[in-house]
Protein backbone atom coordinates (compact mmCIF):
# COMPACT_ATOMS: atom_id res chain seq x y z
CA UNK A 1 0.00 0.00 0.00
CA UNK A 2 1.32 3.40 -0.96
CA UNK A 3 1.80 6.13 1.62
CA UNK A 4 -0.99 8.14 -0.02
CA UNK A 5 -3.47 5.30 0.33
CA UNK A 6 -2.38 4.62 3.90
CA UNK A 7 -2.97 8.20 5.05
CA UNK A 8 -6.31 8.41 3.27
CA UNK A 9 -7.36 5.05 4.73
CA UNK A 10 -6.58 6.19 8.26
CA UNK A 11 -8.56 9.42 7.75
CA UNK A 12 -11.51 7.45 6.34
CA UNK A 13 -11.33 5.00 9.26
CA UNK A 14 -11.65 7.79 11.83
CA UNK A 15 -14.45 9.30 9.76
CA UNK A 16 -16.31 5.98 9.73
CA UNK A 17 -15.99 5.68 13.52
CA UNK A 18 -17.87 8.96 13.97
CA UNK A 19 -20.39 8.10 11.24
CA UNK A 20 -21.02 4.76 12.92
CA UNK A 21 -21.69 6.45 16.25
CA UNK A 22 -24.15 8.88 14.66
CA UNK A 23 -25.95 6.14 12.70
CA UNK A 24 -26.27 4.02 15.84
CA UNK A 25 -28.49 6.75 17.30
CA UNK A 26 -31.16 6.03 14.70
CA UNK A 27 -31.66 2.56 16.15
CA UNK A 28 -33.52 4.30 18.99
CA UNK A 29 -35.05 7.00 16.80
CA UNK A 30 -38.80 7.50 16.99
CA UNK A 31 -40.26 9.95 14.45
CA UNK A 32 -43.30 11.27 16.38
CA UNK A 33 -41.24 11.57 19.55
CA UNK A 34 -38.68 13.73 17.73
CA UNK A 35 -41.25 16.43 16.92
CA UNK A 36 -42.78 16.23 20.39
CA UNK A 37 -39.42 16.55 22.13
CA UNK A 38 -38.06 19.18 19.76
CA UNK A 39 -40.96 21.57 20.29
CA UNK A 40 -41.44 20.98 24.00
CA UNK A 41 -41.05 24.06 26.17
CA UNK A 42 -38.13 22.57 28.09
CA UNK A 43 -36.18 21.65 24.95
CA UNK A 44 -36.75 25.02 23.31
CA UNK A 45 -35.54 26.75 26.46
CA UNK A 46 -32.41 24.56 26.61
CA UNK A 47 -31.65 25.21 22.93
CA UNK A 48 -32.20 28.95 23.26
CA UNK A 49 -30.09 29.15 26.41
CA UNK A 50 -27.27 27.16 24.79
CA UNK A 51 -27.25 29.30 21.64
CA UNK A 52 -27.34 32.53 23.63
CA UNK A 53 -24.62 31.67 26.13
CA UNK A 54 -22.35 30.13 23.47
CA UNK A 55 -22.63 33.26 21.30
CA UNK A 56 -22.03 35.69 24.18
CA UNK A 57 -19.08 33.68 25.49
CA UNK A 58 -17.54 33.43 22.02
CA UNK A 59 -17.61 37.23 21.69
CA UNK A 60 -15.92 37.66 25.08
CA UNK A 61 -13.38 34.89 24.42
CA UNK A 62 -12.32 36.31 21.04
CA UNK A 63 -12.18 39.84 22.52
CA UNK A 64 -9.64 38.65 25.09
CA UNK A 65 -7.95 36.06 22.86
CA UNK A 66 -6.90 38.26 19.93
CA UNK A 67 -4.73 40.78 21.85
CA UNK A 68 -3.50 38.07 24.23
CA UNK A 69 -2.44 35.84 21.36
CA UNK A 70 -0.73 38.79 19.66
CA UNK A 71 1.25 39.57 22.82
CA UNK A 72 2.40 35.97 23.17
CA UNK A 73 3.24 35.73 19.47
CA UNK A 74 5.15 38.97 19.06
CA UNK A 75 6.51 40.17 22.41
CA UNK A 76 9.08 38.75 24.80
CA UNK A 77 8.43 39.60 28.45
CA UNK A 78 9.20 38.26 31.91
CA UNK A 79 7.16 35.14 32.66
CA UNK A 80 6.02 34.72 29.06
CA UNK A 81 6.64 30.96 29.01
CA UNK A 82 4.79 30.51 32.29
CA UNK A 83 1.82 32.50 30.98
CA UNK A 84 1.87 30.59 27.70
CA UNK A 85 1.90 27.25 29.53
CA UNK A 86 -0.83 28.12 32.03
CA UNK A 87 -3.17 29.20 29.23
CA UNK A 88 -3.23 25.56 28.14
CA UNK A 89 -4.98 24.61 31.40
CA UNK A 90 -8.38 24.05 29.70
CA UNK A 91 -6.74 21.52 27.36
CA UNK A 92 -4.99 19.48 30.05
CA UNK A 93 -7.52 19.70 32.91
CA UNK A 94 -11.00 18.24 32.62
CA UNK A 95 -13.96 20.66 32.48
CA UNK A 96 -15.29 19.12 35.70
CA UNK A 97 -12.05 20.07 37.47
CA UNK A 98 -12.30 23.62 36.12
CA UNK A 99 -15.89 23.81 37.34
CA UNK A 100 -14.84 22.54 40.76
CA UNK A 101 -12.12 25.19 40.89
CA UNK A 102 -14.71 27.88 40.13
CA UNK A 103 -17.12 26.53 42.72
CA UNK A 104 -14.42 26.35 45.38
CA UNK A 105 -13.32 29.89 44.56
CA UNK A 106 -16.79 31.20 45.40
CA UNK A 107 -16.51 29.57 48.83
CA UNK A 108 -13.42 31.65 49.63
CA UNK A 109 -13.81 35.11 51.24
CA UNK A 110 -13.04 36.80 47.91
CA UNK A 111 -15.63 34.69 46.11
CA UNK A 112 -18.24 35.27 48.79
CA UNK A 113 -17.64 39.00 48.57
CA UNK A 114 -18.25 38.91 44.80
CA UNK A 115 -21.42 36.87 45.30
CA UNK A 116 -22.79 39.14 48.04
CA UNK A 117 -21.75 42.54 46.68
CA UNK A 118 -21.58 41.85 42.97
CA UNK A 119 -23.06 39.12 40.77
CA UNK A 120 -24.43 35.75 41.83
CA UNK A 121 -22.68 33.07 39.78
CA UNK A 122 -23.46 29.81 41.55
CA UNK A 123 -26.64 28.17 40.18
CA UNK A 124 -27.36 31.05 37.78
CA UNK A 125 -27.01 31.79 34.06
CA UNK A 126 -23.99 33.95 34.91
CA UNK A 127 -22.36 30.78 36.19
CA UNK A 128 -22.95 29.18 32.79
CA UNK A 129 -21.28 32.13 31.07
CA UNK A 130 -18.33 32.04 33.46
CA UNK A 131 -17.87 28.26 33.10
CA UNK A 132 -17.97 28.42 29.30
CA UNK A 133 -15.60 31.39 29.23
CA UNK A 134 -13.02 29.68 31.45
CA UNK A 135 -13.11 26.51 29.34
CA UNK A 136 -12.87 28.29 25.97
CA UNK A 137 -10.72 31.41 26.27
CA UNK A 138 -7.44 29.50 26.67
CA UNK A 139 -8.23 27.38 23.62
CA UNK A 140 -9.15 30.51 21.64
CA UNK A 141 -5.82 32.10 22.50
CA UNK A 142 -3.94 28.98 21.43
CA UNK A 143 -5.78 28.78 18.09
CA UNK A 144 -5.30 32.46 17.25
CA UNK A 145 -1.65 32.44 18.34
CA UNK A 146 -1.02 29.61 15.87
CA UNK A 147 -2.51 31.81 13.13
CA UNK A 148 -0.44 34.87 14.09
CA UNK A 149 2.76 32.81 14.28
CA UNK A 150 2.34 32.05 10.58
CA UNK A 151 2.25 35.74 9.59
CA UNK A 152 5.79 37.04 8.85
CA UNK A 153 6.69 39.94 11.12
CA UNK A 154 8.35 41.72 8.20
CA UNK A 155 4.95 43.11 7.17
CA UNK A 156 4.61 44.86 10.50
CA UNK A 157 8.20 46.10 10.39
CA UNK A 158 7.57 47.55 6.95
CA UNK A 159 4.52 49.37 8.25
CA UNK A 160 6.55 50.77 11.16
CA UNK A 161 9.20 52.03 8.74
CA UNK A 162 6.44 53.82 6.82
CA UNK A 163 5.39 55.63 10.01
CA UNK A 164 2.53 53.46 11.25
CA UNK A 165 2.13 53.08 15.01
CA UNK A 166 2.06 49.58 16.55
CA UNK A 167 -1.65 49.89 17.27
CA UNK A 168 -2.43 51.11 13.76
CA UNK A 169 -0.32 48.31 12.28
CA UNK A 170 -2.20 45.76 14.35
CA UNK A 171 -5.60 46.91 13.09
CA UNK A 172 -4.67 47.63 9.45
CA UNK A 173 -2.10 44.92 8.73
CA UNK A 174 -2.25 42.04 11.22
CA UNK A 175 -6.02 41.70 11.59
CA UNK A 176 -6.78 41.70 7.83
CA UNK A 177 -4.11 39.05 7.26
CA UNK A 178 -5.44 36.83 10.06
CA UNK A 179 -9.19 37.39 9.70
CA UNK A 180 -9.93 33.92 8.29
CA UNK A 181 -7.94 32.24 11.04
CA UNK A 182 -9.68 34.31 13.70
CA UNK A 183 -13.06 33.50 12.17
CA UNK A 184 -12.24 29.78 12.25
CA UNK A 185 -11.11 30.08 15.87
CA UNK A 186 -14.36 31.86 16.72
CA UNK A 187 -16.44 29.07 15.16
CA UNK A 188 -14.51 26.36 17.03
CA UNK A 189 -14.83 28.37 20.24
CA UNK A 190 -18.58 28.66 19.70
CA UNK A 191 -18.88 24.92 19.10
CA UNK A 192 -16.82 24.19 22.22
CA UNK A 193 -19.01 26.50 24.31
CA UNK A 194 -22.18 24.99 22.86
CA UNK A 195 -21.16 21.49 23.91
CA UNK A 196 -19.63 22.42 27.28
CA UNK A 197 -21.01 20.28 30.09
CA UNK A 198 -18.65 19.46 32.97
CA UNK A 199 -17.80 22.94 34.25
CA UNK A 200 -21.32 24.21 33.58
CA UNK A 201 -23.19 21.59 35.60
CA UNK A 202 -20.64 21.85 38.43
CA UNK A 203 -21.13 25.56 39.06
CA UNK A 204 -24.58 26.27 37.58
CA UNK A 205 -26.38 23.04 38.37
CA UNK A 206 -29.11 21.43 36.28
CA UNK A 207 -32.27 23.34 37.12
CA UNK A 208 -34.88 22.91 34.39
CA UNK A 209 -36.00 26.16 32.72
CA UNK A 210 -33.21 28.03 34.49
CA UNK A 211 -29.68 26.66 34.05
CA UNK A 212 -30.34 23.61 31.88
CA UNK A 213 -28.32 23.92 28.68
CA UNK A 214 -28.67 21.37 25.88
CA UNK A 215 -25.74 19.16 27.03
CA UNK A 216 -27.14 19.16 30.56
CA UNK A 217 -30.59 18.29 29.22
CA UNK A 218 -29.02 15.32 27.43
CA UNK A 219 -27.41 14.16 30.65
CA UNK A 220 -30.63 14.50 32.62
CA UNK A 221 -32.61 12.51 30.04
CA UNK A 222 -29.99 9.78 30.07
CA UNK A 223 -29.90 9.75 33.89
CA UNK A 224 -33.66 9.16 33.85
CA UNK A 225 -33.24 6.26 31.36
CA UNK A 226 -35.13 8.20 28.67
CA UNK A 227 -33.14 6.74 25.76
CA UNK A 228 -35.40 7.97 22.96
CA UNK A 229 -35.48 11.51 24.37
CA UNK A 230 -31.71 11.46 24.79
CA UNK A 231 -31.27 10.50 21.13
CA UNK A 232 -33.46 13.39 20.01
CA UNK A 233 -31.46 15.94 22.01
CA UNK A 234 -28.12 14.50 20.85
CA UNK A 235 -29.25 14.74 17.22
CA UNK A 236 -30.32 18.35 17.78
CA UNK A 237 -26.94 19.23 19.28
CA UNK A 238 -25.01 17.47 16.50
CA UNK A 239 -27.14 19.08 13.82
CA UNK A 240 -26.66 22.57 15.24
CA UNK A 241 -22.90 22.24 15.73
CA UNK A 242 -22.08 20.54 12.42
CA UNK A 243 -24.44 22.79 10.50
CA UNK A 244 -22.78 25.96 11.78
CA UNK A 245 -19.26 24.57 11.28
CA UNK A 246 -19.94 23.47 7.71
CA UNK A 247 -21.78 26.65 6.79
CA UNK A 248 -19.02 28.92 8.08
CA UNK A 249 -16.35 26.89 6.27
CA UNK A 250 -18.26 27.32 3.02
CA UNK A 251 -18.45 31.08 3.59
CA UNK A 252 -14.73 31.30 4.42
CA UNK A 253 -13.85 29.39 1.25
Amino acid sequence: MSFRRLTISLAVFVFLVYVGLILSLFYFYRGPLFIKTLFSERTLYAVGLSLTTATVVTCFSIFFAVPSAYALSRYRFVGRKIVDTLLELPMIVSPVALGAMLLLFFITPAGQFIQERGTQFVFTVYGILLAQFVTTVGISIRLIKAVLDEIPQKYEEMAWVLGRSPANTFFTVVLPLSKKGIASAAVLTWAKALGEFGATITIAGSMAMKTETLPIAIFMRLANADIEGTVVLVLILIGMALGILYGVRLLLN
